[in-house]
């Protein structure tokens, strides 16, 4: 070998970042997702590719991955924080309120998918739970790649968007429980699977129990006392400490770590930390889950695969043509009409991510012999390298069917609630003028979202039952967490003039069409303010000043009209002076 020891560590995680930081992007630059991305170079850097090369052509060693074990536990990392950023976005509450169109849609389709697949794999000569697993695991689709694909086009609020947004997000809920079960099944496979879905369901709900009891007392007194007293640094060191741990509780009631993490994220999500922690959080996301794909991608057997091409080729058609008509007819039922119903079913009838995840952990257990996870990790990464073209032909076919005169429009009642707020106001600082302007919009009838950095502050206003959240609103991903491309209105309230300076830049740079109000100290701030690209400042010093004279005047006898006038002109005059300086 070329390298040998403990370097070998070190030229291995050199080879991933140079895939990660060069030959990811270049696939995404002909629109190749980073997840499929991800899968490919591990796929063409592993053993079963180049790396098995390495013995005839020892240079094939320094580009190649050497011990594909040793990724192992930053891959589970990965998958740790995928779950918990899923659990982030799955708040109790939203649940709730998107039950219909969640567990109607979604429901029947992860149900009767899971189970024609699993039936057929069952018939096909394997076991029951080996049956089982995989046909939950195909059941799924790709939550990154779908979503990545609507919003590259501006489609998620649409009616497809929405339809497919809800079917994925029953299907993110439902990983937990797979892993779950995948867990039991290994742990006692001579078990039924009556009796194991039984002893996973007490077992996970005493496991929820218990975090969600700590989370409730412990986790946001926890937050606040961070947020207060220290920075960005101890602020990531708590989100991590909240993964982790809940990870180990679940692990140690014998159950999935993932379980933890996940649960995690819901109960951070119903806090005002969740903005905060999802943007803290992303690029460690990708870099952890880019080695668990380059892992999977490792482990594929090319050989294995192309003895068994007829297998692969014809399992992959029928796990598309079955998930096909069933989103199609889930879709038809809860959603929309045809032209929904039928790009929807293009789009969610590839595999997805967690299958990898779900047939990683039934492999360990030996619930699924590696062979059989082989073929089906092909038949997966194969349909989701389909699901760019699969989504082209299903907006052609909708489109095809709205010119005939169908309405693109879905059941406003089972949608309703499915995107996040539009047409709203994200306030940033919520002291005295904050909430304020808050008062005054909300009773027009106006949705407002408020971002502040001060956590007692956020502490005490979300007690008085406003949608506030601890974040930087000169973050970009902060404001893109709080709706900014759908908001009709930014109001900079901040103290720090450099500080509200910077926000009101991040706002501009976000949306060159937004109407941004900002709040100056001063004219010399106000000038400044209006330099970074708010569209109206309002300096408190002149308008104090102007109520003052306004009552010296009236003390002085001048007429009220004629006060009222005096004031509009010097105020003309003032603001005229802020936009010449500007």
């Amino acid at each position: 070998m070329a390298v040998e020891g403990h370097d070998v560590w070190l030229k291995d995680a050199a080879v991933f970042l140079v895939a990660a930081g060069v030959i990811v992007p270049l696939l995404k630059t002909v629109r190749i997702s980073a997840v499929l991305g991800f899968l490919l170079a591990g796929l063409a850097l592993g053993p079963y590719a180049l790396g098995g090369a390495a013995d005839r052509y020892p240079v094939l060693d320094w580009v190649t991955v050497t011990d594909p074990e040793a990724a192992a536990p930053f891959a589970e990392l990965g998958v740790l924080f995928l779950l918990f950023l899923l659990g982030l976005e799955l708040s109790f509450k939203r649940l709730w309120a998107l039950r219909k169109a969640v567990f109607g849609a979604g429901g029947l389709q992860a149900g009767a998918s899971a189970a024609v697949i699993g039936v057929a794999c069952f018939l096909l000569g394997l076991a029951g739970p080996s049956a089982l697993v995989i046909g939950l695991a195909l059941a799924l689709s790709s939550t990154a790649i779908v979503m990545q694909i609507l919003s590259e086009e501006r489609r998620v609020a649409t009616p497809t968007g929405r339809t497919a947004l809800a079917v994925l997000l029953m299907q993110d809920i439902l990983v937990a429980p797979i892993l779950i079960l995948a867990g039991f099944l290994a742990r006692d496979a001579g078990a039924g699977i009556g009796e194991a879905l039984l002893e996973a369901l007490i077992q996970g709900t005493i496991a929820i129990v218990v975090i969600v009891f700590l989370g409730r007392f412990l986790l946001k007194p926890a937050f606040r006392l961070v947020a207060r007293v220290g920075g960005r640094d101890l602020m990531m060191a708590i989100i991590l400490a909240t993964v982790v741990g809940a990870s180990l509780l679940t692990a140690e009631a014998g159950l999935s770590l993932a379980l933890g993490a996940f649960l995690a994220g819901l109960l951070l999500g119903e806090t005002e930390f969740k903005h905060q922690a999802e943007v803290d959080l992303e690029p460690f996301k990708g870099l952890l889950l880019g080695v668990f794909f380059t892992t999977v991608g490792l482990s594929l057997d090319l050989g294995a695969v192309w003895q068994n091409a007829g297998l692969v080729l014809g399992g992959l058609a029928a796990m598309l043509i079955v998930k096909f008509i069933v989103v199609f007819v889930a879709a038809r039922l809860f959603a929309g009409g045809n032209a929904v119903s039928l790009e929807a079913a293009f789009l969610l009838a590839p595999a997805g991510e967690f299958a990898f995840v779900i047939l990683a952990s039934a492999t360990a257990g030996n619930v699924v012999d590696a062979q059989t996870a082989n073929i089906v990790a092909a038949i997966a990464g194969l349909s989701m390298l389909l699901t760019p073209g699969f989504a082209l032909i299903g907006r052609r076919v909708a489109g095809s069917i709205e010119a005939r005169g169908e309405p693109a429009v879905g059941s406003a009642q089972s949608l309703e609630g499915l995107t996040d707020l539009e047409g709203h106001a994200v306030i940033a600082g919520m002291g005295r003028v904050g909430r304020a302007i808050a008062r005054v919009l909300e009773a027009e009838g106006v949705e407002v979202l408020a971002l502040d950095r001060n956590a007692q502050r956020v502490k005490l206003v979300r007690r008085e039952g406003w949608r506030v959240y601890f974040g930087d609103a000169s973050n970009p991903d902060i404001l893109g967490r709080a709706g900014a491309e759908t908001a009709s209105l930014f109001v900079v309230t901040a103290d720090d003039p450099d500080k509200a300076c910077a926000m009101v830049s991040a706002m501009r740079e976000l949306r060159s069409d937004a109407t941004i109000l900002a709040r100056a100290r001063d004219a010399e701030h106000g000038a400044k303010l209006r330099a970074a690209g708010a569209s109206h400042v309002t300096p408190e010093a002149i308008e104090a000043a102007l109520q003052m004279a306004g009552r010296a005047l009236e003390d002085y006898g001048v007429p009220a009209e004629a006060v009222r006038d005096r004031l509009a002109q010097e105020r003309d005059d003032e603001y005229a002076r802020i936009e010449q300086e500007s």
